[in-house]
């Protein structure tokens, strides 16, 4: 699915993040930036030792937080790593909202054209799937609407049940 918002496209697929050709893919990262499991495990399989290197010397960031490394081997030139909430710490809708926020407005301070989110905190850290599409696409939405370089977002999402529930969601978006 593909819409216009703006001078942007802002598109869903049900897709590998790791695959993506866009300037930044987003790592739905933990605050001490150690490339684990899910997204983040993916990232560091596919893109070598590079971006755990670069991670290590940042140290770690805030929940709602966002920093940037290269991308090692992955198509993708950049990797925003993006700490989502944990569901229970509290304020988890907030700390969603400023991880998506904090990585849009990296990738614009750093001139990218192009931007991949996967569905931050809805996997390991059991943030409701539903709630996720909600938040992060009411930001991004709401973002584009104002100045941007940005001409593309993209949603990769990981199998066609989280497809169809950002789906859903993006249809009653677009309907306001």
């Amino acid at each position: 699915m593909k819409v216009d918002i703006g001078n942007t496209v802002l598109e869903l697929l049900d897709s590998d993040i790791t695959e993506m050709d866009t300037d930044t893919i987003v790592n739905a990262a933990n605050a001490q930036l150690v490339l684990g499991g899910g997204v983040a495990g993916a990232i560091r399989q596919k893109g070598g030792p590079t971006i755990q290197q670069e991670c290590n010397k940042i140290g770690g960031t805030f929940v709602g937080g966002a920093v940037i490394t290269t991308a090692g081997k992955l198509k993708a030139k950049y990797v925003i790593h993006a700490v989502g909430p944990r569901m229970g710490e509290g304020d988890e809708d907030a700390k969603l909202k400023n991880a998506t926020l904090n990585s849009l407005k990296l990738a614009d301070k750093h001139n990218l054209k192009s931007i991949a989110f996967p569905a931050i905190s809805a996997g390991i850290f059991g943030f409701p799937i539903d709630r996720c599409a909600e938040i992060m696409l009411r930001t991004t939405i709401d973002y584009l609407k104002a100045k941007t370089g940005l001409k593309k977002v993209v949603f990769c999402l990981f199998g066609r049940d989280s497809y169809t529930v950002f789906e859903g969601q993006l249809g009653r978006e677009i309907a306001q």
